[in-house]
């Protein structure tokens, strides 16, 4: 585990929410990046401690933490909440990330953060979160860097016949390929996406967000494919860059637990402390 301050924190709605801020040593503000995990993912999988480490070390104050609707809190490999898991939205997720944001500083890692300097960071799911925090209104004219990896195009991911299933037997379920657990999501999360399609719209969001964005994606990328970055980069809005990484599957050959970084991890790495130095 990458060492750091942990920190609770509790959202304007009574979201409990676990963290953990990587900085450099000594005194004063600095950029900050706010690092999101993707679905069934959590703060401490694989390749988030090395990100918030590399980060640190570049002179970046780096936040990552659970979203509540992950279900774990610090030191969990499984879900313990079944209840926050099922009941899990995408806009909740923004609403956390959101929330996170306009503590840096205060309630969370109050002294290290340059409130003029914030950027996101999120993996597949958690890319597509934080590309739709970075067009909300609250935050577009403050960000001035965001960096997805293998992020979704669409949170629209069932079919028509699936839907209909999952609405009738008011759950589905889900399992973690890594731990066996199965998991129910209630129809909570289908009922997020259906009422709200425009604001949940990841095309969209690209075209409006105004942060300068890096979108790397793995070449063979079998949960979310390359062809989903490549239509995120097609439509956003300049400033935007796409990287595809050669021979990097989704998760750019990172498991977890960690075992060492692999050439394709590597290159995202790089290019995104990269990116974050040349932006904050």
């Amino acid at each position: 585990m990458t060492p750091g301050r942990a920190f609770t924190f509790e959202t304007p709605s009574g979201r409990k929410l676990f963290g953990t801020v990587s900085g450099a040593a000594g005194p004063g503000p600095r950029p900050t990046v706010v690092v999101c995990h993707g679905f069934k993912g959590f703060q401490e999988w694989g390749f988030f401690p090395s990100v918030a480490r590399l980060l640190s070390e570049r002179g970046i104050t780096a936040v990552r933490f659970n979203f509540h609707g992950a279900g774990m809190r610090p030191g969990d490999e499984l879900v313990t909440d079944l209840e926050a898991f099922r009941r899990a939205t995408f806009s909740g997720d923004v609403e956390d990330l959101l929330a996170v944001v306009a503590a840096l500083g205060d309630e969370i890692a109050p002294g290290a953060v340059d409130r003029e300097r914030l950027g996101l960071f999120g993996h597949s799911r958690g890319g597509g979160i934080a590309l739709l925090a970075a067009a909300d209104e609250r935050l577009r004219a403050r960000l001035r860097a965001l960096v997805t990896w293998s992020a979704v195009a669409t949170f629209d991911r069932t079919s028509d016949e699936e839907k209909r299933a999952w609405r009738a037997a008011g759950a589905f379920e889900v399992v973690n390929a890594r731990t066996g657990q199965r998991l129910p999501l209630g129809t909570e999360l289908l009922d997020d996406f259906e009422a709200n399609r425009e604001r949940l719209d990841l095309g969209a969001a690209a075209r409006r967000r105004a942060a300068p964005w890096l979108v790397v994606h793995g070449a063979v990328d079998e949960t979310v494919p390359v062809t989903e970055g490549e239509r995120l980069a097609a439509e956003a809005a300049p400033e935007r860059e796409l990287l595809v990484v050669p021979a990097g599957d989704h998760t750019f050959g990172a498991r977890h637990p960690f075992a060492g970084p692999t050439p394709e991890l590597i290159t995202a790495l790089n290019a995104t402390q990269a990116w974050f130095r040349r932006h904050l």
